[in-house]
């Protein structure tokens, strides 16, 4: 049963449960007040309509029981007037029963004559009559004084009120009258039922101001969910949009990685089979020349002899063509798609030690056999640059290279004992790609790229080329 309660509560919107709720509390909190103000309303009229009788019972009664302040029973003078007027005065005809306690708990008179003489406990309310209160219920007739009554009744308003001495405050005995609840049950209910009406218009009208309050909140709260919807829409379909887009230009970038290696590559051939043959074929040339005009001394028009012309023009030629053969050779990239991660760095670290006759630590233990095109060529080039950097700013010292792998990445460690720098202020684009070319090299493929030095500590640099997404875009 609880579930399903729950499972219907779980398809009602919050503003519906709340009301629910706030419904339940407000109906709880009108039974218990309209309870409390029905009992005190009860109280009420008991205390009230008690309070008329004992008044009437202390000014027409009492000053007929005074003799009691001086002896423990009434006369018969005293009771025969007693009877009179409980049978001849309007109240008294409403009293259906009426008794005369002494302190002890003795009845000294009673409607019922029977019970006059007889001593019964001191009850409660007695007590509280011959203490000077006042103390009235309903009672169901239950003692054993009040066998008499329950033969006609079910239920009767019972009060007892204390007799004084005249002129004193002492109490000398305390009076017991019965009146029927009919009337007085009628004048209960319908002032009960006055005060639940007030209670409940009071309850309905919170209850609707109320739902009010809280229907224009969920209207309000409703409609500011709708406009934040809609606007995460729009966002997630621009940030959708804005993915393709940058998916797209990183997957063109890793294209152009292996593209400008081949624009490089043709650059080289050209620059080798154009200028550099026709400087080739000029040198070859000029070769003959010199030699048929070696033993040419006539001036020039600046005072020198020709052949010295010549051979200078020589030495620049040769000069021109060993620049553009090493310019041609660095641009061309080896042969790198069928050879692994290992093989490459290796190359790289030859080609430098060969080129600068420095000695490199490499050490590409725990690296994968195969990798992109992509990565390889990047990590070529950053070796190349970062070793050369290394040779140029550091004399070769302490030059070393690891290579391994953290999950789907490889990462790459150049590091030098050299005298360091501030990469905060370091120049950049120097040399070939410079620590700027290296880094946006590394950010092409979503990689990460790192420098950390300081004057006279040496330096280290670092990349992390992701291996699982470039694969995944060729």
């Amino acid at each position: 049963m609880s579930d399903k309660v729950r499972e219907v509560l779980s398809r009602l919107s919050l503003a519906r449960q709340f009301m629910l709720a706030s419904l339940l509390i407000l109906l709880a909190g009108m039974l218990i007040i309209g309870w409390w103000v029905g009992q005190q309303i009860e109280v009420g009229v008991i205390n009230r309509t008690a309070a008329v009788t004992a008044l009437y019972v202390d000014s027409f009664i009492a000053p007929h029981l005074q003799a009691l302040a001086t002896q423990e029973e009434l006369t018969r003078e005293h009771l025969a007037v007693l009877d009179e007027l409980l049978r001849r005065t309007p109240l008294g005809q409403r009293i259906v029963a009426f008794k005369v306690w002494s302190p002890q708990g003795r009845i000294l008179y009673s409607t019922t004559p029977a019970l006059t003489g007889l001593t019964f406990r001191v009850g409660p309310e007695l007590g509280r009559a011959l203490q000077g209160e006042v103390a009235s219920h309903i009672s169901d007739l239950r003692e054993a004084e009040n066998i008499e009554e329950r033969k006609r009744w079910d239920r009767l308003l019972e009060t007892y009120a204390p007799i004084r001495q005249t002129g004193t405050e002492q109490i000398i005995a305390a009076s017991e009258f019965y009146q029927p609840v009919d009337d007085l049950q009628a004048e209960i209910l319908a002032a009960q039922a006055r005060s639940w009406l007030v209670v409940g218009a009071a309850t309905l009208a919170m209850y609707v101001l109320l739902a009010g309050m809280v229907q224009r909140g969920s209207d309000t709260i409703a409609r500011q969910q709708r406009e934040l919807h809609d606007k995460v829409v729009q966002l997630t379909a621009l940030l959708e949009q804005n993915a393709q887009l940058h998916e797209r230009v990183r997957r063109a970038a890793i294209r152009t990685t292996a593209l400008n290696e081949r624009f490089l590559r043709r650059i080289s051939a050209d620059l080798h089979d154009g200028p550099g043959q026709d400087l080739g074929l000029a040198l070859f040339r000029l070769d003959g020349l010199v030699e048929q005009c070696a033993p040419c001394l006539t001036p020039g028009r600046d005072g020198r002899p020709a052949n010295v012309d010549l051979n200078v023009i020589q030495t620049a030629l040769d000069n021109a063509l060993q620049e553009l053969r090493a310019i041609a050779t660095g641009l061309r990239l080896p042969e790198l798609e069928r050879v692994s991660i290992a093989e490459v760095a290796a190359r790289t670290v030859d080609a430098h030690e060969r080129k600068t006759g420095s000695t490199v630590a490499l050490n590409t233990d725990l690296v994968p056999e195969h990798a992109p095109l992509p990565v390889k060529i990047t990590l070529y080039r950053l070796l190349q640059e970062a070793l050369s950097n290394a040779y140029r700013h550091a004399g070769g010292a302490g030059q070393r290279v690891r290579l391994w792998t953290e999950g789907d990445n490889i990462c790459m460690e150049v590091a030098d004992a050299g005298p360091g720098f501030d990469p905060a202020s370091a120049a950049q684009g120097d040399g070939h790609l410079g620590l700027t070319g290296m880094r946006e090299r590394v950010e092409l493929l979503g990689g990460t790229f790192a420098i950390q030095s300081e004057p006279g500590r040496g330096t280290v640099v670092g990349a992390r080329l992701p291996l699982a997404q470039v694969m995944s875009d060729e």
